[in-house]
């Protein structure tokens, strides 16, 4: 039957499939978008059911389209910094960060986890874009000893309040001391993963990357054995969830047009030390002159959205284009319609009013502090704390 239904997904061969696409569609997935030229799952169902379980018990999606760039060799520390802003001097092996790609003019390429999985190996697990060409193209011209590929690794991601059962289940009670952005490796009936305690949700999780394809319908169900006392549902990443955390998406609410400070990731960029990395000339000068629009969150004001938008929605201020939306979505949890947009400089204080011009008609919506949920990470801090002990994160 899973052949079958596998026959209604087609977008043709030049879209690859992920080693779990039987499995998802075996445990119910009904459509399918494209992320980095494959296909992943976005529908299991209703997508306010898919946020509950999430955010009440756990859910594993299939997020192989987070393809690995692999960077080894003598100078690969060197390299991946010249890659990104962000300083990587204390980036110790087993450790991950959250880092963004920046082009010549201090745009955003993309906006990867990298993972140090040994002194001279890295990983920069992607959003949607192809940073595998560009990395080779940066390394043409770069002088340095480094070696660039896409591995056979295709990440699930195990999240939500019940994930750390689960992982207990699967690999051992010392996962519960696998501190917030590190990464061990493991096994699963023979079958090699390396877990890192990262994911796209807010919530408690883990990504387990597979190290051999052939074996990706095995693991989804070890893993679907192991959560089913826990209530583990097949499940995809929720833009409720993702939006209420305020976690941006590549090419919605950032793209090459879009710079770290516009979206005030400031943190993430390092201009004082000594460390040269693309686009550091370019983000000296926009820091040195001012951004001209900064990203805001929006509640908007009217019956609750039936999806998310598909497009991106003007908002208006006193008669004249001022931004738009880029991500909105209507939160359960919250009742409100929720939003990420980018807005000129001087309409962007808190409590400022705008027009934002839906499909259906305009409606009014306001500036808020974001995230919209959780704004401190108390849900991830409390996860650590338990795990180490402590309330660091």
């Amino acid at each position: 039957m899973a052949a079958q239904q596998a026959q209604e997904f087609g977008f043709g061969t030049q879209i690859r499939k992920s080693p779990y696409f039987d499995a998802t569609v075996r445990w119910g997935a009904q459509g399918f978008s494209v992320y980095n030229h494959m296909y992943i799952p976005r529908d299991f169902g209703d997508p306010e059911q898919n946020f509950w379980n999430l955010v009440n018990d756990a859910i594993l999606c299939d997020v192989a389209v987070e393809r690995q760039v692999q960077i080894t060799g003598p100078d690969a520390a060197q390299f991946v910094q010249l890659l990104t802003p962000r300083d990587l001097s204390t980036l110790a092996v087993g450790q991950c960060k959250y880092v963004l790609i920046t082009n010549h003019e201090g745009g955003i390429l993309n906006d990867p986890v990298l993972l140090r999985l040994a002194e001279d190996k890295f990983w920069l697990s992607l959003a949607d874009s192809d940073i595998l060409l560009w990395a080779q193209g940066v390394a043409v011209n770069a002088g340095m000893d480094v070696h660039i590929c896409e591995p056979d690794v295709s990440p699930l991601q195990l999240q939500g309040p019940h994930s750390g059962e689960v992982a207990k289940a699967l690999f051992g009670d010392d996962i519960a001391d696998l501190r917030y952005y590190w990464l061990r490796e493991y096994e699963v009936n023979g079958i090699p993963v390396v877990v890192s305690r990262t994911g796209w949700s807010s919530e408690l999780g883990y990504e387990i990357y597979l190290l051999d394809g052939s074996r990706g319908d095995d693991l989804w169900e070890a893993i679907m054995a192991a959560g089913q006392p826990f209530g583990l549902k097949p499940g995809h990443t929720s833009t409720i969830r993702r939006i209420e955390g305020g976690m941006l998406s590549y090419h919605a609410d950032m793209d090459n047009q879009t710079n770290p400070f516009e979206l005030g990731l400031d943190r993430l960029v390092a201009l004082d030390g000594d460390a040269e990395f693309v686009g550091k000339a370019a983000l000296k000068r926009i820091r040195d002159a001012g951004v001209t629009r900064r990203q805001v969150g929006l509640v908007i004001d009217g019956a609750a959205l039936s999806a998310p938008n598909t497009r991106f929605w003007e908002l208006r201020g006193q008669d004249e284009v001022i931004g738009k939306v880029t991500s909105a979505v209507y939160s359960p949890r919250l009742e409100k319609n929720i939003a990420l947009a980018m807005v000129t400089v001087g309409h962007d204080a808190l409590g400022t009013q705008l027009e934002v011009a839906l499909p259906d008609g305009v409606r009014l919506a306001t500036v808020v502090e974001k995230p919209f949920y959780d704004p401190k990470k108390k849900i991830t801090a409390a996860a650590v704390a338990t795990a180490t002990g402590s309330h660091a994160v």
